[in-house]
């Protein structure tokens, strides 16, 4: 091997030892802007000083090479940020990730979650959420207020610090609208909102069976499984088990053997419609946590397991949408109300269900 392979291979050693702790492709539109200003306005809690320290140390690199902090960035220039050690688990990194922004000001941002998304960083899955691209693209989002014992506060503060600007969020696998708090007033008074169910929340859900009624109301208390601790249970309302929860739901199309139902949340607990909907028989389309990912209405025969298992391919998911959110401004207090439409997954799903429905009704 000549020489200047071994110092090539040698410093390809050196790089695996620096680990990536923020990474930016500058937007085509950028003005020129020092370096250390520029990363001011993408690093969460970071004071410039540090960011020149880092630049000084040649930590900061573009298009992987080491700058001082009075470059001037350019469009399209790839920016990483190094250092000889993991990034920890508490640290939040922002990322570059698309999101669709339905409204914003200067108190809120009113989100449309696609599935898919986690909403914050939690336990092995640090990148790639909601707030990962929240606070690439927002700066100085607030965080809630912590407290209590050492241990819990310890807790809390590092759950605060992964979820800045967040009053409430929707699993992974639910799409749909979401608010996000920009100032501290916001924070505070929307969380308030939420706690004290000042607020207006409607999902669309696709449920297996169908209902002999047009519309109800599920109470029963909502804590974790016994035996299962990754998914929900409900309990009497009279339980110490789990929380108060109240869902009260209406068909909006029936299908047969699915129904599209509108659910209307008077209590925000977790999988709280997932764990209403399994607990008087009507599991959500393949919600899998919930037994609602195979067939439980419907015929044997082959060409309708067929037909459900293509249903499952087009939205590998639970049906579950956000569909609106109503709430009284936390700074102008006038009431303002969001409304989306359903993911195109969901609505073909439902499309396929409609179009079965009729052929079925034709047959008879």
């Amino acid at each position: 091997m000549k020489e200047e392979e071994v110092d090539l291979a040698e410093e390809q050693d050196d790089d695996q030892e620096l680990f990536e702790h923020l990474r930016v492709v500058v937007d085509k539109g950028q003005d020129l802007l020092r370096i250390d200003k520029f990363l001011m306005n993408r690093t969460q809690n970071a004071t410039r000083s540090k960011i020149q320290q880092a630049a000084e140390n040649g930590n900061i690199l573009v298009n992987e090479k080491p700058v001082k902090s009075n470059y001037k960035v350019k469009p399209f220039d790839v920016i990483t940020v190094v250092f000889a050690h993991p990034p920890r688990e508490i640290e939040l990194i922002p990322q570059n990730i698309p999101v669709d922004i339905v409204y914003e000001d200067d108190d809120l941002v009113i989100v449309n979650k696609e599935p898919g998304m986690v909403v914050h960083p939690g336990y092995g899955n640090y990148k790639g959420t909601l707030v990962n691209a929240l606070v690439y693209h927002f700066n100085q989002l607030p965080v809630s207020n912590y407290g209590g014992t050492v241990e819990a506060t310890k807790k809390s503060k590092e759950q605060a610090i992964l979820r800045p600007g967040l009053v409430h969020r929707l699993d992974k696998n639910t799409s749909g609208i979401m608010v996000v708090a920009k100032s501290e007033t916001a924070m505070v008074k929307l969380a308030k909102d939420f706690f004290d169910r000042n607020l207006d929340r409607i999902y669309y859900a696709l449920v297996w069976g169908d209902f002999q009624e047009d519309e109800g109301t599920i109470t029963g208390n909502i804590g974790r499984h016994l035996k299962d601790r990754k998914k929900m249970d409900v309990f009497p309302p009279e339980s110490e088990e789990g929380k108060h929860a109240v869902t009260h739901y209406k068909v909006l199309e029936r299908f047969g053997y699915v129904t599209l139902i509108q659910c209307k949340l008077e209590t925000g607990r977790t999988h709280q419609i997932r764990a209403h909907m399994k607990y008087i028989g009507h599991s959500l389309f393949n919600d899998e946590v919930y037994g609602g990912d195979r067939i439980l209405k419907g015929t044997t025969f082959a060409k309708y397991k067929q037909f459900v298992e293509n249903c499952f391919t087009i939205m590998p998911r639970h049906a579950l949408h956000a569909k609106s959110l109503g709430f009284n401004h936390p700074v102008t207090g006038k009431y303002i109300h969001f409304d989306s439409e359903l993911p195109d997954d969901m609505l073909a799903v439902i499309n396929k269900w409609r179009g079965y429905s009729v052929s079925m009704a034709l047959e008879e």
